[in-house]
């Protein structure tokens, strides 16, 4: 039997994260206190163990008295020795149901649990039903197994497991009882490891288990496969954190890594890609690069706003980070449907590096440029004191310069005064081009749809609007169109 399955946690004293233990010892105590529980949280982190845990709690007959139907005073861990116990840890128990919500999420199944809870127990005290991945149910099964939340039977518990607790409606949930399921901490994962270890006699020491809990990202179970996969590579020979980088082939990943973000930074786009193809050569996986890539970016994003007292000498402002952490996420999102694995990454990379692919064009002014700028100075110190002449003044200053600026350089212009204060978007300006401007309305071209999402963001049309203003000194309309 795998490990996870062989060591699920069979009492509360062997559940790791401190939080939900301290609160289930909590509500045990008070059995007549709560009808449903809601268990919410990510994959792996022990729901349905702590809900076994919970059914045999209520039910063990060393806890319980049958003759009066009562919880013993001052007990609370289940024995795992009593008939009850053991079977609901085989899963053999008939009045402890566990339901799958995705393969049975119709209103006809919910309103046959409805029918069926009006039965009492067969042998135990409590009839318990665990349905997981609730969140999965029907609108109309939720509204059906409402009712039966709202004035359950005394015999009847509820335990619903869910990994996305914002699709369980409102009505649901305020009538269980809520634990959150966080990840485990290092300290956690490590504590479950040491169990394990002991157990199988597995000789591991202390900073192979911290490196197998910087794998399993915050799961219980996937640290437990990890531990298995390693501990059956290595045989007899006692596991180390050098045999577990060897085994998953990320030797001295945290310089590859901080070479990376050197190339991203200087836009080396060729040496940049060129090390992704070395990592995939080399076999390491790529959705854990980009994912430690992302870590790191934003361990520096809380560096630059002051969360974080670390010092950093990485040269990015905050909108640069933000953009590049946009770009890994959507890049992050495409690598299960990805031909290549490496291709996400290398796609976001070249985008980021498209950024200046126009900086020598646009920003050296052309000599029609400076002709341009000082006629513009001109226009604008000829201004009379009618207001009327002074909206005549402007609008033909502004033809005027409409007229004798190549198009181009009118970008330039505008990206050098929009540097000053927004770096970020002048860097998506710069690989952008200028379609058409008429003095009234001012359309720019973008490559592609991440740059135009990025020019049509409120903050940055009014921060692209102002700067034209101040430019031509009249009241511009900007459009953003994608280049066919």
């Amino acid at each position: 039997m795998v490990f996870y399955r062989k060591y699920r946690p069979n009492t509360l004293e062997e559940l790791d994260s401190k939080d939900v233990r301290d609160k289930l010892i909590s509500i045990l105590s008070r059995p007549s206190s709560f009808h449903a529980l809601l268990f919410t949280g990510p994959k792996g982190l022990g729901k349905t163990s702590a809900a076994r845990i919970v059914a045999k709690a209520v039910n063990c007959e060393e806890i319980n008295d049958y003759s009066k139907g009562k919880k013993l005073k001052g007990v609370w861990e289940p024995c795992n020795k009593c008939h009850q116990c053991i079977s609901i840890t085989n899963g053999t128990n008939i009045d402890v149901l566990e339901i799958d919500g995705a393969s049975n999420r119709g209103i006809d199944e919910i309103r046959d649990l409805r029918e069926k809870i009006k039965l009492s127990p067969a042998l135990a005290l409590k009839k318990v039903y665990i349905i997981d991945e609730v969140h999965m149910l029907t609108t109309e099964a939720f509204n059906a197994l409402l009712k039966t939340l709202e004035e359950p039977p005394s015999h009847v518990i509820f335990i619903l497991c869910t990994t996305e607790p914002h699709k369980v409606p409102q009505t649901i949930a305020s009538r269980c009882f809520h634990i959150a399921f966080k990840k485990a901490t290092f300290e956690e994962l490590v504590r479950s490891f040491l169990r394990i270890s002991k157990r199988e006699k597995i000789s591991i020491d202390k900073e192979a288990l911290f490196k197998i809990s910087e794998f399993s990202d915050g799961s219980f179970r996937d640290g437990v496969k990890i531990l298995e996969d390693i501990a059956a590579e290595a045989g007899n020979k006692k596991i180390t954190k050098e045999m577990i980088e060897k085994i998953y082939r990320v030797t001295n990943i945290d310089y590859q890594i901080e070479m990376m973000i050197k190339f991203i930074v200087g836009k080396h786009t060729k040496e940049a890609i060129s090390l992704v193809g070395k990592l995939t050569e080399g076999g390491v996986d790529i959705k854990y690069f980009m994912e430690r890539l992302m870590f790191k970016f934003h361990e520096l994003l809380l560096i630059k706003i002051g969360v974080s007292q670390e010092k950093s000498d990485v040269d990015l402002g905050i909108e640069d980070i933000k953009m590049l952490m946009d770009l890994l996420t959507k890049s992050h999102s495409k690598l299960k449907y990805s031909v290549l694995p490496q291709l996400p990454l290398e796609i976001a990379i070249l985008e980021w590096s498209m950024q200046d692919q126009n900086r020598t064009t646009l920003t050296i002014p052309s000599e029609d440029t400076q002709i341009a700028q000082k006629n513009f100075r001109s226009h604008s110190a000829r201004k009379t004191s009618s207001s009327n002449q002074k909206t005549n003044g402007a609008n033909a200053t502004s033809e005027n310069f409409v007229k004798s600026s190549p198009r181009q350089d009118i970008l330039a212009q505008l990206i050098d005064r929009i540097k000053s204060q927004n770096h970020s978007l002048a860097g998506v300006l710069r690989g952008c081009s200028l379609k058409s401007y008429d003095g009234k309305k001012f359309v720019i071209e973008a490559k592609f749809k991440f740059h135009k999402e990025k020019l049509e963001d409120k903050k940055s049309r009014e921060i692209i609007e102002d700067a034209l203003e101040a430019i031509a000194e009249r009241k511009t309309l900007v459009s953003i169109v994608l280049e066919s």
